[in-house]
């Protein structure tokens, strides 16, 4: 992971559907139990990935505990574990990066996911009412306690990126990106290029898009991201999009073709999946026994331009 000396998994198990979606006051309680969040991590561990990453207000701190949980019931050796901090635990409960609140958030981490120490902590957001280097500062004071391995960044633009690496020594980011979501291709990748940065994008299906659930003109699955949240993705629904999903089924299978296309960037460090279900993933896992050239990379790209 860029400089840090911490190895991770090429595939990262992101449980951010754990005991509800994402960091969402609405949705806590609900998402995958403590019983199939289980499952996944058994599959997902089975499977060789040895990295796993949350957030303190995930499932409103449900998913660290479901983590804690099961690391000490299956006690595996080698795990790496990756939280954040920024959103509200709660509805109307604070938020944000003030350095009080940071090393307040990290020890609750740490309590619910039952460690002393956790390898990775991230900024899951910019705080635009508190100075990067004062968050800084309380992530170097957290990493000299032995709290944390390193820190990164979440959910940043290129021009946060570049004054947050003037004021602290944040070693990776952690952004969308996907062949429906390049926008990180700008700025953002070629930055972490430059300053050796770790890279590791989130979603990479864009909310299931790429694993050709949705179909033009029919009515989006019932408990898909497209109910729960259909202002993030309801941009894609358009011809464009759809006639470009039409030829990567073609191709082979989509949820396979794009996670191939991110592995074969070599900016990127390791990819973030959020499988609901064990055997979903199977499309991400066969991703790496499939080596994309670059113009096959470059193939696939050109058919969302």
């Amino acid at each position: 992971m860029g400089d840090t000396g911490i190895r991770v998994s090429r595939l990262i198990l992101g449980c951010g559907g754990f005991g509800g979606v994402g960091s969402v006051p609405a949705f806590f309680g609900q998402g995958e139990t403590k019983e199939q969040a289980f499952a996944l991590m058994d599959a997902a561990w089975e499977a060789g990935i040895t990295t796993f990453d949350t957030a303190d207000a995930y499932g409103g701190g449900r998913s660290e505990s479901f983590i804690g949980e099961w690391r000490a019931s299956r006690k595996p050796d080698g795990l790496v574990l990756s939280t954040k901090t920024f959103n509200a635990m709660e509805e109307g409960a604070d938020r944000g990066l003030a350095p009080a609140r940071v090393r307040r958030q990290c020890e609750s981490s740490l309590r619910r996911l039952g460690v002393e120490r956790v390898d990775m902590y991230l900024t899951h957001a910019w705080d635009p009412d508190i100075p990067i280097a004062e968050t800084a500062g309380a992530l170097d004071e957290l990493v000299a306690a032995g709290k944390i391995g390193a820190y990164g960044l979440s959910n940043v633009d290129g021009e946060r990126l570049e004054d947050a690496l003037d004021h602290g020594g944040f070693d990776w980011v952690q952004d969308s990106y996907s062949l429906l979501d390049r926008w990180v291709e700008d700025e953002v990748l070629p930055i972490c290029a430059r300053e050796k940065l770790g890279f590791t994008p989130f979603s990479p299906l864009a909310g299931g898009w790429l694993t050709g659930k949705y179909r033009r003109d029919e009515p989006v699955p019932e408990g898909s991201r497209m109910t729960l949240r259909p202002e993030a993705y309801e941009h894609l629904r358009n011809d464009g999009v759809f006639d470009g999903l039409d030829r990567l089924a073609e191709l082979g299978d989509p949820a396979e073709l794009a996670h191939a296309w991110l592995l074969a960037e070599p900016r990127v460090t390791a990819v973030l999946v959020g499988p609901r279900r064990p055997e979903q993933l199977a499309p991400a896992l066969a991703a790496l026994e499939r080596s994309l050239s670059p113009a096959e990379r470059s193939e696939l790209a050109a058919l969302f331009p």
